[in-house]
């Protein structure tokens, strides 16, 4: 508040500091007047008026100089205020930059962390479609090595038949035939048998013998083993025994030397004992020396109080000086300003500035709090309304796809050249590996299959998020064409793909062929599921934005070819006219070159005479003649060709 008494360093600028304290200028029309205390206008003060005005007038020219260097004290005052609502306006401005910028730094974070679970699902979903193609594969695989064993079943079946059937005719060619006696047979065959009888015994007795040998070399291993176990027993004990002796030796010399580590810190802390002892005694001798320092200190502390006391009362003094001089220049400031541009004191400006900041806190709380409430009821408004655009698109698709087809047609029709012209990248019909063109139906084909497997993935979803209270009518079986079985829900959503399946199979005309196994329903979780919904989402708003682009390119090549037959039109024209233009240049020449033959018969004709004039008319007539039929005939012929 200095600058509200004097110049830019607090300089009172008046007369005498200690007369009256701080004395106030006004504005007059010639620069500022002082008015002190005894210089009060009308009354005392005009027998000494002229001597304090002659006195003055140095010292006024000198203050005028001083307040045009360095502006009068209310400016400062406005330009102090209006500079520090500047900067607070500034630290706003620096706090709600740092709030933007963590606010970006924190998208920043979020969309990295979805890009991550993006491609961390992807990534899971790659995994799980390898898995299901080595399944796929297994299963192949699985099913060639039954068809194998069947069919190596059936040939094995088909030689016993075979084997049994030849045994047959043999058994019946051998009964025809005429039969030895059979004890000339049978004869043999007994001696052989008793040979074998005797060699059987024989083994067998060798066996017994062996037996015996091995139950009595058992019998002595088995009393091995039990001396070695109990050997190795007494081995065990031994070895814990000494074990436990080297243990306690260890123990014993560890304890040998904490004894003496124990030792030496006794024998180090009564020397420190000693020592401490010698140490109190020396201050005890020391203070009892000191008891005069104490005083004095004692009287030094005293006399600190007294000061510091003092100090304080003349800083009172020196606040209650500075809040009169506060008061006086605010009053000389607001004397020539409105009751709107008055000055308002520091303290209740800070006071209103704390408050008005803890209502915006509270307020920011508050919209933070809002701020989260709704995203998050916009994020499961958003999950809801993904999940039934899924639903509706699918329901859509089957009765749009005849529109999309013949859309499709047109503008392969309309653009298949230019695009080929252009790349041959973007033809919409292509040809099959047969030769081939895709037809309409068979579009039709494709996107009625994707609508149907799209219907069947969400219906198992939605089973999954419903918590499954759909249960599957696993006893309601439906056979199409060749015979495939397929699963029916008791939802409305089955009634909804069959509807599409039947819609397709109306469209194509075609029976499906898939087998049971393509039919089972996958339950997918949630987050996975809003995800894929949200990328089919996607994926169909791009196919629509490329298919209204390639639209758009078809349209800009029509109306370019348009553009260039009009210029090709204008081009024509333009011809024309100059061809036009030409043919009467050369007419116009024909008859200059006229008019001079003409001009140079007269001459000639005026020099000669009459016969000559005559003869050169003449002349000059039949030689003009056939130029102007060369003329013609070169316009005919320019004309016949525009």
């Amino acid at each position: 508040m200095a600058d509200l008494c004097g110049g830019e360093g607090g300089e009172v600028l008046a007369g005498d500091a200690g007369a009256g304290g701080c004395n106030a200028r006004g504005p007059v029309a010639g620069g500022w007047e002082a008015v002190g205390p005894g210089s009060a206008r009308g009354e005392g003060g005009k027998a000494g008026g002229a001597r304090r005005r002659v006195s003055l007038r140095p010292g006024l020219e000198a203050d005028e100089l001083i307040n045009l260097l360095h502006g009068s004290d209310p400016v400062k005052v406005e330009l102090d205020r209006l500079e520090n609502e500047v900067r607070d306006k500034e630290r706003e401005l620096g706090e709600a930059q740092g709030e933007i910028k963590a606010l970006r730094l924190s998208e920043r974070g979020r969309e990295k962390a979805v890009e991550e679970v993006s491609v961390e699902l992807t990534e899971e979903l790659t995994k799980l479609e390898e898995k299901l193609k080595l399944t796929e594969c297994l299963l192949e695989n699985k099913n060639l090595e039954i068809k194998k064993t069947n069919d190596e079943k059936k040939a094995s079946m088909a030689a016993q038949f075979a084997a049994e059937a030849t045994l047959r005719r043999v058994h019946a060619a051998q009964k025809d035939d005429d039969m030895p006696p059979i004890e000339a047979i049978l004869a043999p065959l007994e001696a052989d048998l008793k040979i074998a009888r005797q060699e059987i015994a024989k083994l067998q007795d060798d066996n017994r013998a062996l037996d015996r040998f091995t139950k009595s070399k058992e019998a002595a291993l088995l009393e091995a083993e039990r001396t070695v176990e109990v050997a190795l027993a007494k081995a065990s004990m031994v070895d814990d025994l000494q074990n436990k002796n080297q243990e306690l030796m260890k123990q014993i010399e560890i304890c040998q030397e904490e004894n003496k580590i124990l030792d030496k810190l006794h024998r180090q802390k009564v020397a420190e004992v000693e020592k401490l002892s010698q140490t109190v005694q020396e201050l005890e001798e020391a203070v009892l020396a000191g008891g005069a320092a104490a005083n004095a200190v004692r009287d030094y502390q005293r006399k600190i109080l007294e000061m510091n006391e003092e100090k304080k009362t003349l800083d009172r003094e020196l606040a209650r000086a500075k809040v009169t001089a506060n008061r006086v220049a605010v009053v000389v400031a607001n004397e020539w300003k409105d009751a709107n541009d008055k000055v308002m004191p520091v303290r209740q400006w800070l006071e209103d500035r704390r408050f008005m900041q803890g209502e915006m806190q509270q307020l920011r709380d508050k919209l933070a709090v809002a701020e989260r409430t709704a995203r998050s009821e916009a994020q499961l408004k958003e999950k809801y309304q993904v999940r039934l655009k899924v639903l509706e698109e699918g329901l859509k698709m089957s009765s749009t796809t005849s529109t999309r087809s013949t859309v499709d047609g047109r503008s392969a029709s309309n653009g298949s050249s230019r695009r080929q012209s252009l790349g041959g990248a973007e033809n919409i019909s292509k040809a099959s590996s047969n030769g081939l063109k895709r037809t309409p139906s068979q579009l039709r084909l494709s996107l009625c299959s994707s609508t149907s497997t799209v219907l069947k993935h969400a219906k198992g979803v939605s089973k999954s998020f419903d918590g499954g209270t759909r249960s599957l009518d696993r006893s309601k079986v439906l056979a199409y064409g060749v015979g495939p079985n397929f699963l029916l829900n008791r939802s409305s959503d089955a009634t909804k793909d069959n509807e599409a399946q039947s819609s397709c199979k109306d469209n194509s005309g075609e029976k499906p062929t898939d087998s049971p196994n393509a039919e089972r329903q996958d339950f997918v979780s949630g987050l996975l599921y809003d995800m894929l919904q949200k990328e089919v989402v996607t994926l169909r708003k791009a196919c629509h934005e490329k298919d209204q682009s390639l639209n758009d390119k078809d349209d800009a090549i029509e109306m370019l070819a348009k553009k260039v037959d009009m210029l090709t039109k204008a081009m024509e024209v333009e011809a024309k006219k100059m061809r036009r233009e030409v043919a009467a240049m050369e007419k116009e020449v024909a008859a200059m070159r006229v008019e001079d033959h003409e001009n140079k018969a007269k001459r000639l004709g005026s020099s000669k005479g009459p016969i000559m004039v005559g003869h050169a008319a003449v002349a000059c007539q039949g030689h003009p003649e056939p130029w102007h039929g060369r003329s013609i005939e070169v316009t005919a012929t320019r004309g016949g060709a525009v």
